[in-house]
C-alpha cells in the first residue's frame, strides 16, 4: 500500500513539473511564422491600398488585403535602390558599404551573419524560394529553389541543390506553387517556419502571363504631369538613360513588332526572353499582341504622340504583369487561412525598391527621388497589428531584419545590425515622432546601366539632400512639402539657407553612425566610363521614331 501512494505521488510531482516547465519544442512553437513576400521593381504607384491614379485603374485586392488585415507604411524606404544590394541589406541589416554588397556584379560574402541563420539557429525551418540575384548558392536555408541570375519571366532555369533545370510554365505562377509545395509537403508543424518568396516580376522586360496578355489593352493609363520634364539644375537628372521614350527597346521591352501583320520583334537585343517559349505559348503571344501592334502602324503617329503611345504600353505591360503576383499572393493568403496558420504567421509584401512609372518619362530605379527610394511595405500579424494600421514614420529595408528578430523574441540577435526594429510602430508603444528623424541613402552602381550617377544624401519628414559625385559634383535640396514631385532644386535658395545647413549637419552625423569612410567616394575610371556610354549606345540599337 506504502509503495502503490509512493509512486503515486512521484508521478504527480513529475506531472506537474512537466506542466510548468514546458519543452523547448512546445516553447519554439509559440513563435510566429514568417512569410516574407518581395517582389522585383514593384512601385508604390502600383499596389491599390496606396490609392495612386494609376493602381486604380488596375487593383491589386490580394496584396491590399494583407494593409486591410493589417499595416500599410507610408514612409518606407531603401538604402540603396538597386536589386542585388537591397537584397543583401534585408538579408544583414546592415547598409551596403558594411555587408560588402554595393552594386550588381558584386558577389555577396554568405559567410557573413543574416536573418535566415539567426533563425535557424534559434530553431525555424527556413526556405527560399524565387530570386537571389546575390551569387553564389544560399545559405541559412533548410530548403531553397533560386533563379538564375535575373531569371525569366517563361520557362526559367531553377537551381535545385547546385542542378541547374529549365522548367516549363510561367516564373510568378511557379514560384507561388513552389511555395505552397513547401508549406504543404515540407513543412513541420513541430516548428515555426520562416520562407521567403521572391518572385523575379514585375522586373523589365513586363512579360505579362498568358492569360494576362490583353488585361489592360482597352485601359488608358494616365501618365505623370511631369512625363516630359525639363530639368532645370538636375545635371544627374538630364545624364541618365532611362527615359522610356528614348532608351527602352521598342521589341524587347515595348512587344512592337517590324511592322503591320509582322510578328517578328523590332529591336530586341536580348534573344533569350522570347526564344525560350515554346511554339504553343509563342503563338498564343503573338496572337495577342498581333491586332495592337498593327493599331500603332495604322495609326501613324507624330513623334509626340510615339512617346506617349510607348508609355502606355509599358503601363499596361507593367500592371498586367504585376496581375499573377497578385494573384498569387492571394493563393498564399488563402493557403494559411485554410490550414489554420493565418493567426500565429507574420506576412509582410514588400519589393527591393521602388521603381518609375513614367514620373519624369522614365522607367527603372536608382535615384534618391521618390518614386524609386520609396518602396511598399506591408505586413499583417494578427496577433500584434490592428487591423487598417497607417504607419508613416520614417523606416527602411535595413531594419526588416531587427524587426522580424524583435517579434520573435529575439532583438538581441540583431546587435551588430545597423537597422532599427519598428515593431514598436506595429503594436502602439512607440510614437511615431519619436522614432526616427532622418534616413541615409548611398548608390554605388556607376557606369552601369542608365548611367546614373553615384549618389548619396539623407531625407527628413520634410526635406531631402543629395550629392551627386564621381565625374559630376552636384547638390541638390528639395522641400518635399511644397515640392513632393521634385522638379525644384532650392540648393542656391538663400531662402532655404538655414535648413540646407541643418542638413548638412545631419548628413555627417548618420556617415559617422553608419562609419562611412572615404573609400565609398572612390571615382570610377574615365575609360570606363566612356566605355560604357559606347556599349550601351551599341546596345540601343536605332530606335523607331
Amino acid at each position: 500500500m506504502f509503495k502503490k501512494e509512493f509512486y503515486i505521488v512521484v508521478l504527480l510531482v513529475f506531472a506537474i513539473g512537466c506542466k510548468q516547465k514546458k519543452s523547448p519544442e512546445k516553447q519554439t512553437k509559440k513563435r510566429p511564422n514568417i512569410i516574407y513576400i518581395m517582389s522585383d521593381d514593384h512601385a508604390v504607384q502600383a499596389i491599390s491600398a496606396y490609392n495612386h491614379p494609376i493602381s486604380k485603374l488596375a487593383p491589386t485586392p490580394n496584396i491590399d488585403k494583407i494593409a486591410t488585415e493589417g499595416a500599410i507604411f507610408n514612409g518606407s524606404y531603401v538604402t540603396n535602390s538597386i536589386c542585388g544590394p537591397s537584397r543583401a541589406v534585408i538579408l544583414t541589416g546592415k547598409h551596403s558599404h558594411i555587408n560588402g554588397f554595393r552594386q550588381n556584379g558584386d558577389h555577396f560574402d554568405g559567410n557573413q551573419e543574416t536573418l535566415p541563420k539567426i533563425l535557424k539557429k534559434e530553431g525555424y525551418q527556413t526556405a527560399l524560394m524565387g530570386k537571389w540575384h546575390l551569387h553564389d548558392y544560399p545559405q541559412g536555408f533548410d530548403d531553397w529553389k533560386i533563379l538564375v541570375d535575373q531569371g525569366n519571366y517563361y520557362n526559367p532555369d531553377f537551381i535545385i541543390n547546385g542542378d541547374t533545370t529549365r522548367v516549363q510554365g510561367y516564373a510568378t505562377d511557379l514560384i507561388t506553387a513552389d511555395a505552397i509545395n513547401w508549406l504543404k509537403n515540407k513543412r513541420k508543424d513541430s516548428v515555426p517556419f520562416f520562407l521567403m518568396v521572391q518572385h523575379k516580376a514585375p522586373h523589365r522586360n513586363w512579360m505579362p502571363a498568358l492569360r494576362h496578355l490583353n488585361k489592360y489593352d482597352s485601359v488608358s493609363f494616365t501618365l505623370p504631369t511631369s512625363y516630359f520634364p525639363e530639368f532645370n539644375n538636375q545635371k544627374a537628372s538630364r545624364a541618365q538613360l532611362q527615359t522610356i521614350y528614348n532608351d527602352m527597346y521598342e521589341g524587347h521591352d515595348l512587344k512592337l513588332s517590324t511592322g503591320i501583320n509582322k510578328t517578328k520583334l523590332a529591336h530586341n537585343p536580348w534573344t533569350t526572353d522570347f526564344d525560350r517559349m515554346t511554339e504553343t505559348q509563342r503563338a498564343t503571344w503573338d496572337s495577342a499582341y498581333l491586332a495592337k501592334n498593327n493599331a500603332f502602324y495604322e495609326a501613324d503617329l507624330s513623334n509626340e504622340e510615339i512617346a506617349i503611345w510607348k508609355g502606355q504600353r509599358y503601363l499596361q505591360d507593367y500592371m498586367a504583369t504585376i496581375a499573377a503576383v497578385d494573384e498569387g499572393v492571394g493563393e498564399i493568403l488563402n493557403y494559411l487561412k485554410t490550414n489554420n496558420l493565418d493567426e500565429n504567421t507574420i506576412v509582410v509584401y514588400t519589393s527591393d525598391q521602388g521603381f518609375y512609372m513614367g514620373e519624369n518619362g522614365w522607367f527603372d530605379k536608382r535615384f534618391m527621388y521618390e518614386d524609386s527610394f520609396r518602396t511598399p511595405l506591408l505586413i499583417k500579424y494578427p496577433k500584434a497589428i490592428q487591423p487598417g494600421t497607417q504607419i508613416n514614420a520614417l523606416v527602411q529595408n535595413l531594419d526588416y531584419a531587427p524587426t522580424i528578430l524583435d517579434f520573435v523574441g529575439i532583438p538581441n540577435k540583431a546587435k551588430d545590425m545597423q537597422g532599427v526594429s519598428f515593431k514598436g510602430l506595429l503594436n502602439g508603444s512607440v510614437n511615431e515622432s519619436d522614432f526616427r528623424d532622418a534616413i541615409y541613402y548611398h548608390y554605388y552602381d556607376y557606369p552601369a546601366f542608365h548611367m546614373v550617377k553615384k549618389h548619396y544624401g539623407i531625407r527628413t519628414k520634410r526635406y531631402k539632400l543629395i550629392h551627386f559625385y564621381d565625374d559630376i559634383d552636384s547638390w541638390e535640396f528639395y522641400d518635399l512639402e511644397t515640392d513632393p514631385k521634385e522638379q525644384n532644386n532650392q540648393i542656391n535658395n538663400a531662402a532655404y539657407t538655414k535648413e540646407i545647413k541643418l542638413m548638412h549637419t545631419k548628413l555627417k552625423q548618420l556617415q559617422k553612425e553608419y562609419k562611412i569612410t572615404n573609400k565609398e567616394f572612390t571615382k570610377a575610371k574615365k575609360e570606363d566610363v566612356d566605355k560604357a556610354y559606347k556599349q550601351f549606345k551599341k546596345l540601343r540599337g536605332t530606335p523607331i521614331n
